[in-house]
């Protein structure tokens, strides 16, 4: 029985590339309304944005069953974060100079990346014998 590094890597499956975009879109759908939801009553508001997050990253990978599952909902909210941060001409931005808002954007990728990090992996198959038996 050979490594799973020694594996061949197998094409992934137009069903898995579509599971990963619509969980890229989810991220940076749940880092929109993080960034709503935040400033509101502090620290509640800062918290729920946060386990959500996280719950997302989390249920990601359990449910595809693989790291990678858990990264692309972790990029997109990454992403799209650092580009609400950018100012528009107008002057405006998303979010506020408070402790809070700092909080969100590096308290998020921190959350991120250890979810995404914590996402299952991938198991050889056969039974639950050790290999050396």
């Amino acid at each position: 029985m050979s490594s799973m590094l020694a594996q061949p890597l197998r094409k992934p499956s137009a069903t898995r590339l579509l599971a990963l975009l619509g969980l890229f879109v989810l991220g940076a759908l749940t880092a929109v309304a993080g960034a709503l939801v935040q400033p509101a009553l502090f620290p509640g508001g800062l918290l729920l944005a946060l386990a959500g997050e996280a719950g997302l990253v989390l249920g990601a990978g359990l449910a595809l069953g693989s790291r990678g599952a858990a990264a692309a909902p972790a990029g997109g909210w990454i992403i799209t974060v650092i580009l609400l941060t950018a100012s528009r001409p107008e002057g405006d931005f998303l979010f506020g100079t408070g402790a809070a808002s700092y909080l969100f954007l590096l308290g998020g990728m921190a959350v991120a990346v250890i979810c995404a990090t914590l996402g299952p992996l991938r198991q050889p198959d056969g039974d639950g014998a050790r290999l050396g038996k």
